[in-house]
């Protein structure tokens, strides 16, 4: 993962985590990348994909790596499936502020 998550405060916008993990799972992670980045975002447990799905995130079993993207009414507005978001952070949070200003 990409050590520059300070990239993330330049997004106006609530971030958050969304995992079919449960919650001590998650805060196992939450804990590690705390510890190795000095970062985290609040997570989110959702074993039964009730969000995940709706992003479209969801592949069989287990939902997809990437982000996606709710405007303030809770609608949808975009996804990407992307395995190294976060080695790839300079373009993830290009594509994430792109999609932002357009609902400006």
């Amino acid at each position: 993962m990409h050590d520059n998550f300070e990239l993330l405060n330049d997004i106006d916008a609530n971030m958050y985590i969304i995992s079919a993990d449960k919650p001590e799972e998650q805060a196992e992670l939450y804990n590690g990348l705390e510890e190795l980045f000095s970062y985290s975002l609040p997570f989110i447990s959702d074993p039964e994909f009730k969000i995940i799905d709706p992003f479209n995130m969801k592949n069989n079993d287990v939902p997809y790596r990437g982000y996606a993207l709710l405007d303030t009414d809770g609608n949808f507005v975009f996804h990407t499936v992307n395995d190294h978001w976060g080695e790839e952070l300079e373009k993830t949070v290009a594509e994430i502020k792109e999609e932002i200003q357009g609902l400006k």
